[in-house]
């Protein structure tokens, strides 16, 4: 080969050059985090799901520098009615999904949303699961049970509770507990709380625990309440 055309060799400068940008590039996660997002769609939480709808893009946004999220939408509603939808990993497409569903009337149905969420965290590991409700017609102990389960999985069960019903947030507070999540009240005239919480949950399962505290440093004081229960 020609000495002219050999390849000059890089200056000590030009590595450290390198390795400087090479630092501050982003490196993305080797796959999407999995969130199981699950609502409740007896016919009181018609608000809330349409709340919920308009706010559904904050679980990708919030995410996207850290390498993404796949959401599976799970509901109840009716008589004996539950649904698991196909993981998606597009804010277009969880919408599509959500505004094919109307609420109606019927019971909780919360032990079928943490059977499925340890079904498919037994196949392969779901981060987060998000379970927006109103109240609870189940019994405690089968709740606390699943939940305890979903917590040896690593598995945290975030529950949003629209209203003050005092029996279920207790109900509530032991999946949350059980499972290494945290519970939080929001109302559905204030999207921005929920808006918040939502982002919080889906940077916690992409970026799990470091990211979810840089996230709710200028996060509302909900996000930093819900941060400082996990364990």
């Amino acid at each position: 080969m020609n000495k002219d055309h050999l390849p000059a060799k890089s200056s000590s400068q030009d590595i450290d050059r390198f390795l400087q940008t090479a630092a501050k590039t982003p490196v993305a996660t080797q796959q999407a985090g999995r969130l199981l997002f699950a609502l409740d769609a007896t016919a009181s939480r018609q608000p809330s799901w349409d709340t919920a709808c308009q706010l559904h893009s904050e679980l990708f946004l919030a995410t996207r520098d850290l390498g993404g999220l796949a959401i599976q939408l799970c509901y109840y509603r009716g008589f004996n009615e539950f649904h698991a939808g196909a993981w998606v990993t597009s804010a277009d497409a969880l919408l599509r999904a959500m505004n094919g569903v109307r609420c109606l009337g019927g019971h909780t149905q919360i032990a079928k949303v943490l059977k499925q969420a340890l079904a498919e965290t037994r196949q392969k590991a779901v981060k987060a699961v998000i379970l927006v409700v109103d109240c609870c017609e189940e019994p405690a102990d089968e709740l606390s049970q699943l939940a305890g389960e979903l917590g040896l999985l690593n598995t945290p069960v975030f529950v949003f509770q629209e209203g003050q019903d005092a029996h279920a947030s207790q109900v509530f507070g032991q999946i949350a507990q059980l499972s290494g999540g945290a519970l939080s009240a929001f109302d559905h005239r204030s999207p921005a709380v929920l808006k918040a919480l939502l982002g919080a949950v889906a940077v916690y399962a992409s970026g799990g625990r470091t990211a979810l505290e840089q996230f709710s440093r200028n996060a509302p004081s909900e996000v930093k309440r819900l941060t400082q229960q996990l364990k």
